[in-house]
């Protein structure tokens, strides 16, 4: 009976890094393209700068790798748990991104932005409350 408990215990690992990831490296993306300056797409030769600044900036490409891992992640976990599970999960990192933003970003978030996360952090502690699968494993639905 432990192989159940483990299958649930990796669905959260995953789930955990995939909000991580997700969050992180979305934050990190945006610093890099924040500090690579406004893009200009109006003429070849500004777009071609503005080319030449993000493919050359180890931010953006950090950002990149951790958006990949986090699309190994949600592949992984999408694999074994419901769709209707996973999504709402992941909506924890809308939680997350605007605190990384304050933190790290020094954005300014607003206080019905903040009640707001507070409501989608409301609805992922219902949705864990459900089981992660309902459909039997091989059920093509």
């Amino acid at each position: 009976m432990t192989a159940p408990k483990t299958h649930h215990t990796k669905t959260y690992v995953l789930l955990f890094l995939l909000v991580l990831l997700g969050s992180v490296g979305n934050t990190i993306l945006s610093k890099g393209m924040k500090d690579a300056g406004d893009l200009d797409i109006s003429h070849f030769a500004s777009l071609a700068a503005g080319a030449a600044r993000v493919l050359t900036s180890g931010t953006i490409w950090a950002g990149i790798a951790m958006m990949l891992a986090f699309m190994v992640c949600h592949m992984l976990v999408l694999s074994w748990a419901d769709y209707s599970f996973v999504m709402p999960f992941s909506a924890i990192a809308y939680a997350l991104v605007p605190l990384l933003a304050y933190l790290f970003l020094h954005e300014q978030v607003s206080t019905a932005r903040w009640i707001g996360i507070v409501l989608i952090v409301l609805g992922v502690v219902l949705i864990n409350r459900t089981p992660h699968r309902t459909t039997p494993q091989g059920t093509p639905d």
